[in-house]
């Protein structure tokens, strides 16, 4: 009687724990829903980047992007960083396009964890891609009017992450905050929603930031436009157009 009772706990302990995985996986599914809910958007920002001792240069850039896999990325100011641009293509394909040289370059997989022209924010965080593509939900839990998951990395994807840990909000399913951590345990980045608007019918982060708190660095980021569903040509989003 003693064994069955405990298999029969054990048994429950076994449902409950795949309920709970079955729910953070659909909290993460919900989070792309929000994020990527446009057709496409065009955006023009400002970007701040920070060093260690508070000094602070000033960045414009603007991208557009379509659908959750493709992304153009440029800078447009100040002249030295002008026309550097990164295109993030399906099936993980990358490209970085540097004038001085003019000739793109397409990024290696054991290359995209380093920074992209200086920022703090890596290739692999400049990729446009689904969250719920590239990482597995294993639990969830709430905390006051915010969801807390723990993602890790599918087997299949190749990234310095070995765990993120993403706070989104219960009212809007937007993230909040997203931690990332290497092989070793230790958190080495921290990306901060600081400002999360709706525009139309959308939700959007409109300023974040990323923290490395290896080097103690962190590049700012605040929209000064966004538009929504202009019908972008994918022509837009090919190397030709990179290297215009």
């Amino acid at each position: 009687m003693k064994t069955q009772k405990m298999f029969l706990l054990f048994s429950a302990m076994l449902i409950c724990g795949s309920i709970f995985s079955q729910d953070a996986t659909a909290l993460l599914k919900k989070m792309d829903e929000v994020m990527y809910a446009s057709k496409d958007q065009t955006v023009k920002l400002k970007m701040t980047l920070i060093d260690k001792a508070g000094k602070e240069t000033v960045r414009e850039a603007e991208t557009i992007q379509k659908g959750n896999d493709k992304r153009l990325f440029r800078f447009i100011s100040p002249a030295a960083q002008a026309n550097i641009a990164f295109l993030s293509l399906p099936g993980e394909v990358m490209y970085l396009y540097l004038p001085a040289y003019e000739k793109e370059r397409r990024i290696a997989s054991h290359i995209k964890n380093q920074g992209f022209a200086g920022t703090d924010f890596s290739y692999d965080d400049m990729e446009s891609k689904l969250y719920s593509d590239r990482y597995d939900a294993v639990s969830a839990k709430t905390e006051g009017n915010n969801y807390v998951l723990e993602l890790k990395p599918k087997a299949t994807i190749k990234t310095e992450y070995t765990k993120m840990i993403v706070t989104m909000g219960k009212g809007n399913n937007y993230p909040i905050c997203v931690k990332y951590y290497d092989k070793t345990g230790k958190q080495i980045k921290e990306l901060n929603n600081n400002k999360i608007e709706k525009k139309g019918n959308y939700w959007t982060a409109t300023e974040f930031e990323m923290k490395d708190l290896r080097k103690g660095t962190k590049t700012k980021m605040q929209f000064t436009s966004i538009e929504f569903d202009k019908n972008i040509s994918d022509e837009e989003f090919t190397v030709r157009k990179l290297i215009r």
